[in-house]
């Protein structure tokens, strides 16, 4: 548990940011504290198996998914971030307007990553309707949705 806590620290999870995130977004390694990239940081992740961390990822929308009816809806996507890593999208369509997107666009997602022995789930790719946590967006085409 003080690994996992250390970790979010390290990560800067949780701080509030002071200035616009740069093209690039960059986190400190929590090992060493030098700068790793984002796909670095989910490399991390999924090795490691964390969950509950904000996350920003660009990557190419290989394959769009049925939207899942089931509670809430969610637009589903799969958005390749590297050659050997994909994650799966799930965005709140009661809290945010669906991206018009399509297989091959790029796109940049911010949200919460879940672990999962596919590659991770991002959710939370929406404002936070009651203002208790850092909300998520899905940037395509120029355009912010969340």
């Amino acid at each position: 548990m003080i690994a996992v806590v250390a970790f979010r620290e390290f990560a800067g999870v949780g701080l509030p940011a002071e200035a616009p995130e740069p093209a690039a977004p960059e986190h400190a390694d929590p090992a060493d504290g030098s700068r790793i990239s984002e796909t670095a940081l989910l490399e991390r992740l999924y090795r490691e198996q964390v969950s509950d961390i904000m996350i920003t990822l660009t990557g190419e929308v290989i394959k769009t998914l049925p939207d899942d009816n089931d509670g809430s809806r969610h637009q589903r996507f799969i958005l390749r971030i590297s050659p050997d890593r994909t994650v799966l999208i799930a965005h709140n369509l009661d809290l945010a307007e669906r991206v018009p997107l399509r297989e091959g666009d790029s796109v940049t997602v911010r949200g919460e990553y879940e672990w999962t022995e596919q590659g991770g789930t991002i959710h939370w790719t929406h404002h936070d309707p009651k203002g208790w946590r850092e909300g998520g967006w899905i940037e395509h085409a120029g355009i912010r949705y969340g």
